[in-house]
């Protein structure tokens, strides 16, 4: 490589791992995710200061143009990245799953709560409607005390 090239490829390394470094001091990159963009960005430092390193690479790769294989690592960790990435998709989709009926049950135990003290409102002031709405003495203990039933998760070998 030529000098300018060096200087230009040791540059962008040197900003994208500042980049990274400042994301993750802002909070806006979480640090279990920095981490494999710190192993790229160092990745690329190296191919950038040693100069031999990408021949050498390429040699092992057999690949004849080295910057060739500088894609073909790069590919490579395209490809982690995104097998990362969607195991955290998968995992937040579950969770907000979870939430969702989590979330529905306690709009149903309100409602149920809301009706019997409308019922309770009702009978205490001589309203024949009261005995329409049966809240058994359990469910009403429940919303009462605020008791959640726990949703039982699917079973996914975690």
């Amino acid at each position: 490589m030529t000098g300018r090239v060096e200087l230009f490829s040791t540059g962008v390394a040197v900003l994208l791992l500042l980049t990274i470094l400042e994301l993750v001091r802002q909070r806006r990159l979480l640090e279990r995710y920095a981490i494999l963009w710190l192993l790229s960005a160092f990745v690329l430092l190296g191919f950038a200061l040693w100069k031999g390193l990408l021949d050498r690479v390429a040699a092992i790769m057999g690949i004849a143009y080295p910057p060739t294989a500088l894609f073909v690592i790069a590919g490579g960790f395209v490809l982690v990245l995104l097998l990362h990435f969607s195991a955290a998709v998968s995992r937040l989709a579950d969770q907000s799953k979870v939430l969702a009926q989590r979330n529905a049950l306690l709009e149903e135990r309100m409602r149920r709560v809301e009706l019997a003290n409308e019922a309770r409102g009702r009978s205490e002031s001589g309203g024949a409607e009261a005995a329409e709405i049966a809240v058994s003495a359990e469910e009403r203990e429940a919303a009462e005390s605020g008791r959640v039933t726990p949703i039982r998760r699917r079973s996914t070998g975690r």
